[in-house]
């Protein structure tokens, strides 16, 4: 199945920093088959420095579970600090710069939602720093 991850950073040498986890995944997941073009966006939901992002596409079959806790992984090695989100009084999540964010995206036609794990992402349609690079690889 084709899996598609969003990965973003707005610390330190962003290019390299994704570079450096796509180079993670390569050695987990295999080649990826297609990366997007790189696409600089302003921080979503907080005020903090901008991002970069690309969109990249793998072929597994490697259980998504396993994805998230490889994708989480290598955040945590890249230096993010990985904890339960935090919500502010009006419920709305917190967020905050970090090295590295890799989100799963789309896997094949899969469809989960548990408190873990939703996919497809649940805001992906909000977020041109996610559509785009999406829309450039996805059509290919």
């Amino acid at each position: 199945m084709e899996l598609y991850l969003s990965i973003g950073s707005n610390l330190g040498d962003r290019k390299a920093l994704i570079l450096e986890a796509i180079s993670a995944l390569d050695a987990a997941l295999g080649a990826h088959l297609r990366l997007s073009s790189f696409f600089e966006s302003k921080s979503w939901g907080f005020m903090g420095n901008d991002f970069l992002n690309v969109a990249v596409c793998y072929e597994t079959s490697i259980p998504a579970l396993y994805i998230l806790h490889l994708c989480k992984d290598i955040e945590q090695r890249m230096g993010r600090e990985i904890s339960a989100p935090r919500y502010d009084a009006e419920g709305k999540r917190i967020y905050s710069n970090r090295p590295i964010d890799i989100d799963i995206i789309l896997y094949g036609n899969l469809r989960i939602d548990t408190p873990e794990l939703t996919i497809p992402h649940p805001r992906m349609h909000e977020r041109d720093f996610v559509m785009v690079p999406l829309s450039e690889i996805k059509s290919q």
